[in-house]
C-alpha cells in the first residue's frame, strides 16, 4: 500500500518536473533581457551612465556565453541531476543577491553568479528533460521555452518593474527555481556513456551568433528608445513590446503549414528580422503604432529562426549536452557582440544629437509668445536640465514646472513643452537609426553561414 503510494507521488513530481524544467529554462534565457525595460529605472535608483548600466546585462551573457560549455562536459560526466539542481540553486541565491544590491557593482557581480548557476541549469535541463520524456519532444520542449523566454522576458520586466520595482524581477523568480531544484532531483539522470564526439555544428551555430547580435537592438535599443527617447512608461513599453512574442508564438505553427524546411525557414527569418529592424530604424514619428509592423516581423523571423537553427545544430550530434551548451554559448555571444557593437554606437549618436536638438530649443523658446522674463527663467532651466543629463534623453518637464507664468501665459508655455519634447524625441529616433541598421546588416549577415556552399560548388563541377 505503502509503496504504491509512494510510487503514485513519484509519477505526479515527474510530471510536475517537466513543465517546472521548461519554465526553469524560460526564466533563465528571459534573464538575458528581462531587466531591459528596468535599466531606466537603475539607472536612476543606483546612478552611472547608459554605457555603465549595459553592463547588467553584458555581465550576465558573456559569462554565460563562456561557462555554458564546460557546464555541459561535466553534465556528460557525471549525473546532470545533482549539477542542474545546484546550477538552479546558484541561479536563485544569485537573483536574490540581485534584489538586494544596492550598488552596480553589487548588482553586476551578483549578475554574473546568476549566469554561472544558469549555464548549469541549462544543459541539466536538456539532458533531464530528454529523460523524462524522449529525445524529440525534450529537445522541443528545451528549444521552444528557451524562444518564448527570450522574446517575453522585456515585457514581463517592464511590467513588473512599473507594477512593483526593479527589484521585483528578480524577487519572481526565487520561487521558481526552489520548486525547480527538487524537479531536478525527482528524474534520474545518468551520465551520457562513452561515444566519440562530434564537431559542432559550425553553420547553425554561426548564424545564430549574427541572429542574436541583431535581435539585440530589437530586444534592447527598443525598449530604451520607447523609454528614454519617448518617454513613455515601461507598463507601455512592455505592452508595446509585447508584439515580439505573441509574432513569435505564431511562427510556428505558420512554419508547420508552409513546410518550407529548416533551411528555408532560418533564411525567411533572418529576412524578416532584417526588416523589421529596417522599420524600426525609420519611423515617420514617434507613435508607438510606427513599431507594431517591424515588431511583428521582427517576432515571426524570431520564432522561425532560433527553433530552425537550434534543431539543426543539435541533430544527430552527440554529446547532446555539449552541443546544447555550443547553441546556448552562441546565442549569448551573439547578445555580447550585438552590445559590444551597438552600445558604443547609439551613446556617441545620442551625445551627438544634443547639440543640434539644443539649438532647435533655443529658437522654440526665443519664438514662443512668452514675456522675454520667463524665457530667460526657462532658459536657464532648461540649460541646467541638459547639462545634468548628458548623455541621455533629458527630461524637460521639471523646467517647466519651476516656472512661473501668469494663468493667461499657461496654454503658450503648455504648447512650447509639447513641441519641445516633439523635438526631442525627433532627435532621440535619429540617435538610434544607426544601431537599428547595423543590427538589420548583422541580421542578413546570418544569411552567409545557410547558404549551401557545398552544393553550389558540386553545380560548378557539374
Amino acid at each position: 500500500m505503502d509503496t504504491g503510494a509512494n510510487s503514485g507521488k513519484s509519477v505526479l513530481v515527474r510530471r510536475a518536473a517537466v513543465p517546472l524544467l521548461s519554465l526553469t529554462v524560460g526564466v533563465v534565457l528571459a534573464d538575458s533581457a528581462i531587466v531591459t525595460l528596468a535599466l531606466p529605472e537603475i539607472l536612476r535608483h543606483l546612478g552611472g551612465s547608459v554605457a555603465q548600466v549595459a553592463w547588467v546585462l553584458i555581465a550576465f551573457n558573456l559569462v554565460l556565453a563562456l561557462v555554458v560549455v564546460p557546464a555541459a562536459w561535466a553534465c556528460t560526466r557525471w549525473n546532470p541531476a545533482p549539477l542542474c539542481a545546484a546550477g538552479i540553486a546558484v541561479f536563485a541565491g544569485a537573483s536574490a543577491a540581485c534584489a538586494l544590491a544596492g550598488t552596480m557593482e553589487v548588482l553586476i557581480a551578483a549578475r554574473c553568479a546568476q549566469a554561472l548557476g544558469g549555464a548549469f541549469a541549462l544543459v541539466g535541463c536538456l539532458e533531464l528533460l530528454v529523460s523524462a520524456t524522449d529525445e524529440k519532444r525534450g529537445v522541443a520542449r528545451w528549444t521552444m521555452a528557451g524562444v518564448l523566454g527570450t522574446a517575453v522576458g522585456p515585457v514581463a520586466g517592464g511590467l513588473l518593474t512599473e507594477a512593483i520595482s526593479w527589484q521585483s524581477i528578480f524577487i519572481v523568480q526565487v520561487p521558481i527555481a526552489v520548486l525547480a531544484v527538487p524537479a531536478a532531483l525527482a528524474i534520474r539522470g545518468n551520465p551520457v556513456r562513452a561515444v566519440a564526439k562530434q564537431r559542432p555544428a559550425i553553420a547553425p551555430n554561426l548564424a545564430l551568433v549574427l541572429l542574436s547580435a541583431a535581435l539585440t537592438a530589437a530586444l534592447f535599443l527598443l525598449v530604451l528608445l520607447l523609454v528614454e527617447g519617448w518617454g513613455r512608461s515601461p507598463a507601455t513599453a512592455a505592452l508595446t513590446v509585447s508584439v515580439v512574442p505573441v509574432a513569435a508564438f505564431v511562427a510556428t505553427p505558420l512554419a508547420r503549414r508552409v513546410r518550407a524546411g529548416p533551411r528555408s525557414e532560418s533564411a525567411a527569418g533572418c529576412l524578416l528580422i532584417a526588416g523589421g529592424l529596417v522599420g524600426l530604424a525609420i519611423p515617420p514619428s514617434a507613435h508607438l503604432a510606427w513599431t507594431i509592423a517591424p515588431q511583428a516581423l521582427i517576432g515571426l523571423g524570431l520564432g522561425l529562426t532560433v527553433d530552425s537553427l537550434t534543431f539543426a545544430a543539435l541533430r544527430d550530434r552527440v554529446p547532446r549536452a555539449i552541443h546544447g551548451g555550443w547553441t546556448i554559448g552562441a546565442r549569448h555571444a551573439g547578445v555580447v557582440l550585438g552590445l559590444a557593437l551597438l552600445t558604443p554606437v547609439f551613446t556617441a549618436d545620442l551625445v551627438d544629437a544634443q547639440g543640434p536638438a539644443q539649438e532647435a530649443i533655443t529658437g522654440l523658446v526665443l519664438d514662443a509668445p512668452l514675456p522675454v522674463r520667463d524665457k530667460i527663467a526657462l532658459a536657464n532651466g532648461l540649460s541646467d536640465q541638459l547639462a545634468s543629463e548628458r548623455g541621455r534623453v533629458p527630461d524637460l518637464h521639471p523646467a517647466f514646472a519651476a516656472l512661473q507664468v501668469a494663468p493667461e501665459q499657461r496654454p503658450a508655455a503648455q504648447a512650447l513643452e509639447r513641441n519641445l519634447d516633439e523635438q526631442l524625441e525627433r532627435a532621440a529616433t535619429r540617435a538610434f537609426r544607426d544601431s537599428f541598421l547595423i543590427g538589420a546588416a548583422l541580421a542578413l549577415a546570418a544569411l552567409v553561414p545557410l547558404i549551401p556552399f557545398g552544393l553550389l560548388r558540386g553545380r560548378v563541377k557539374t
